[in-house]
């Protein structure tokens, strides 16, 4: 599963809507739906928050998200 994908469906899990999970993660709504839509990625530090607050985690947000890894460890190896 893409890391959009398991975003939008941990969301949906909790019946939150965009601008509610923005506001729980004081981020913009936009910020959400850019991440949902993988037009983008949060940071390290709302993965974590995020993965603190649906209840699972980091792996099952992003390991199976090649391109997340690609673009944020590029350089970093």
């Amino acid at each position: 599963m893409k890391l959009a994908e398991a975003i939008k469906e941990q969301r949906e899990l909790k019946g939150w809507s965009q601008e509610e999970s923005a506001n729980i993660l004081k981020v913009s709504r936009q910020s959400v739906s850019k991440w949902e839509s993988a037009k983008n990625y949060p940071s390290l530090d709302i993965l974590i928050a995020m993965s603190d607050l649906f209840g699972i985690t980091l792996d099952h947000l992003i390991k199976g998200d090649a391109c997340f890894k690609k673009s944020y460890f590029r350089g970093k190896l």
